[in-house]
């Protein structure tokens, strides 16, 4: 089965940077769609980043100028750099894959990531 792990998360000081990672692991095929959400507490998940397999990408409008994502296809691995860091950007980070072809031809949405913790100090 499709399994999604995420890393690089922790505390950082405003104004720092922090890299995490995910990773896809399973009978995949193919990912059409890889991003990042995030959930604060009492708050509703929003995206972060998210990029096609051709590369194209859409950003939060908090975080487009920040925020990098990238990925690799052939390794199934994304990447989120986060650069000056706010206290605003404190939440739990997932990882998604939306669309992700198996090996045997199916077709299956919405794999999520257990989650990273990530906080800004000020």
């Amino acid at each position: 089965q499709v399994q999604l792990v995420e890393s690089g998360g922790g505390l950082v000081q405003a104004g720092g940077s922090l890299r995490l990672s995910c990773a896809a692991s399973g009978n995949i095929a193919r990912i059409d769609v890889m991003g990042w959400y995030r959930q604060a507490p009492g708050k509703q998940r929003e995206l972060v980043a998210n990029m096609l397999i051709f590369g194209s990408t859409n950003y939060g409008d908090s975080v487009k100028d920040r925020f990098l994502i990238s990925r690799d296809n052939a390794n199934h691995t994304m990447w989120l750099q986060m650069n000056s860091l706010k206290p605003e950007d404190t939440a739990v980070y997932y990882c998604n894959a939306n669309r992700v072809r198996l090996s045997d031809g199916r077709l299956e949405f919405g794999f999520w990531g257990q989650g990273i913790q990530v906080t800004v100090s000020s």
